[in-house]
Formats: C-alpha cells, sequence, structure tokens
C-alpha cells in the first residue's frame, strides 16, 4: 500500500535510501493524493533524493508556501471584515498553524479558511462577510435551510473576486452530533497571535482536530489530520489535555487520535480492534493513489452522517439528497 509507504516516509525521512524507482512513484503517489506533498518535502529537506524527484519536490514546496500566503491574506482581509463588529477572528486547522508558525503548518495545503465565532455573533459576522465581498456557495433552499438549522458553521461563503472560500463556524461539530464541544470555553481561551487574529488554545487545538477527524468526517484527509495532530502533541502537558478533552465529552476521540498518531507516526502504541480499523481506512490506497478497500471506505461515509444526525433525520436526509441527484464518491 502506497498510503503505508507515505507514512514509513514520513516517520524515517532517511528510509527513502532504500526506494526504486517504482517505491518513488507510489510515495508521490500517495503524497499526492493525501495533500501531504508538501509536508513530504519538508521532512526530506536535506536528504539525497534521485535526481527526477528533486523538481517535484520544489514544486511542491513552492505550492505550499504560495497556499499559506493566501491562506494569511485572506485571514487578514477577514480580520478587516469584521473590524469595528466586536467579532473576533479565531483561525482554525491549518491557516491557524501556519498564522502561528507552528511545526504542523509546515509544507501544509490549506484549503478553505476556517474561522470560529461566538454563535450569537453570527448574524453580525454573516452580515459583515457579505458586505466584503463574500457570497453564498450553496444557493439551494434545503441546503441553507440544513446548515442553519442543524449544522455547526454557515453555508460555505466564497469571495466573488478572489474566489477563495471561508466557513465560519461557532462550534466545532454538528450541532445534532453526540458529543457537544464547549465552544464558549474555546473561544474564550483562544490565544492571540497578532492583532485581531486568534488561534485556539494548544489543548483545544488537538481536540478539534481529533473530533473532526474522528467524531464527524469519514476519515478523508485523515492521514494529514492525524499528522497535525501528531505535530500538536508536544505542545500541551498530557494532564491538561485529557482535563480540557474531557471538559469538552472528547476525552475517548482525544485518546484514539493519540493511540494512532503513535502507532502511525511515532514510537508504536496498542490498538484496540476499533483502532487497527480506523488505521486500515487510512492507509486504504493503493500504487496510484487511489483508494481501495471500497466497502470499508462506503462503511465509514455511512458512519460520517450517523453520527452526525439520529436514524429517522439521517434517512429523511440522504433521501432528499439522493433525490437532488447527490450521490457519495
Amino acid at each position: 500500500m502506497s498510503a503505508a509507504l507515505l507514512v514509513d516516509t514520513l516517520r524515517d525521512p532517511a528510509s527513502v535510501g532504500g526506494l526504486d524507482a517504482t517505491g518513488w512513484n507510489h510515495l508521490i503517489a500517495a503524497a499526492r493524493a493525501e495533500r501531504l506533498i508538501g509536508t513530504l518535502a519538508h521532512r526530506l529537506a536535506g536528504i539525497a533524493v534521485p535526481s527526477p524527484v528533486t523538481p517535484i519536490l520544489a514544486d511542491a514546496v513552492r505550492d505550499a508556501d504560495r497556499e499559506a500566503r493566501q491562506a494569511l491574506w485572506e485571514a487578514d482581509r477577514c480580520v478587516d471584515a469584521l473590524r469595528g463588529t466586536g467579532v473576533p477572528t479565531i483561525l482554525l486547522k491549518g491557516t491557524a498553524y501556519v498564522a502561528a508558525g507552528l511545526r504542523a503548518g509546515q509544507g501544509r495545503f490549506i484549503g478553505d479558511l476556517d474561522i470560529l465565532v461566538p454563535r450569537d455573533a453570527m448574524p453580525v459576522a454573516e452580515k459583515a462577510m457579505m458586505a466584503a465581498g463574500w457570497e453564498w456557495v450553496k444557493p439551494d433552499p434545503y441546503d441553507d435551510a440544513y446548515y442553519r438549522q442543524w449544522m455547526h458553521e454557515l453555508p460555505p461563503l466564497i469571495h466573488r473576486e478572489r474566489d477563495r472560500m471561508i466557513d465560519v463556524h461557532h462550534t466545532v461539530l454538528p450541532l445534532t452530533a453526540r458529543q457537544t464541544p464547549d465552544a464558549a470555553a474555546m473561544i474564550a481561551d483562544a490565544v492571540q497571535i497578532t492583532d485581531g487574529l486568534y488561534i485556539l488554545s494548544p489543548e483545544d487545538r488537538i481536540i478539534h482536530s481529533a473530533a473532526h477527524m474522528l467524531a464527524d468526517g469519514d476519515l478523508q484527509g485523515g492521514l494529514r489530520n492525524l499528522w497535525d495532530i501528531y505535530c500538536l502533541l508536544p505542545d500541551v502537558d498530557p494532564a491538561a489535555l485529557e482535563a480540557r478533552a474531557t471538559r469538552h465529552g472528547l476525552l475517548l476521540h482525544v485518546r484514539q487520535a493519540q493511540r494512532l498518531a503513535a502507532a502511525i507516526y511515532g514510537d508504536g502504541a496498542r490498538l484496540t480492534l476499533w483502532d487497527r480499523l480506523v488505521r486500515a481506512r487510512l492507509l486504504a490506497r493503493n500504487g496510484w493513489g487511489q483508494e481501495v478497500r471500497k466497502l470499508l471506505v462506503f462503511g465509514f461515509y455511512v458512519r460520517s452522517h450517523w453520527l452526525r444526525m439520529p436514524p429517522m433525520m439521517l434517512a429523511r436526509h440522504l433521501w432528499t439528497k439522493w433525490r437532488k441527484g447527490h450521490r457519495p464518491q
């Protein structure tokens, strides 16, 4: 499996010394598929690689640097849009890591800008973002109503001139999820890094990543999320992390994320049967970077919806989406 080769290389970059051309093809295909090619390039800095590989890694570093600059500029524009409203700009995920100069941000590809604002400030934030040039991605009335009633964020917005998306969150899990993290506490304990920009506390960064990966999603991009967690863990006191995860009702997910990070990227850990199933899903890529174990992948897709909402609501939602032509990838 090429995904296993990728995690082995991230764990021990010197191991690429034994790769042949096929091995390099598999490694690069997996890194691109998992959006870890920039991270891989940083990990391989200073290590001899075949000459055809050098420009590929150099391009990955340039692409990651460009995305980081774009993300930071978008964050700056968000601060400007919210200036005077009293609403803080609390960065989440990749943009937060880059803005704070964290190890998790090295080479990280960044998609949408994600921010967290107080729930009672959502109307003010929404009005300010619209006035600053963002507009709706999902004009469908059902999707709009679904987001506003049940989700942890506004419907996605995209800037009409810069073509960059922003997700405005008021908490870190859907309102229908089984866990209800204390978003007010996350906001209250956010750390200011520059004038107008904040990030979550060290503990809450990990808790948010673990929640996003294990309590909400279908593990798409899971290896990148787990690398984030692995890089963030040395910055926290384990006892403080346990206490904070307990407060948010996410202790089991944080502990699982710690075990998986140690097993996949670290020095190993004893895994439960459920851990092993998650690991199998995370490593489900072949030498071309394509997903394999389709039944397992589909099972996690169904599970992600099951976690988000009660059975009857899930059935109605999936039926509505099916009628509208949505199909899982």
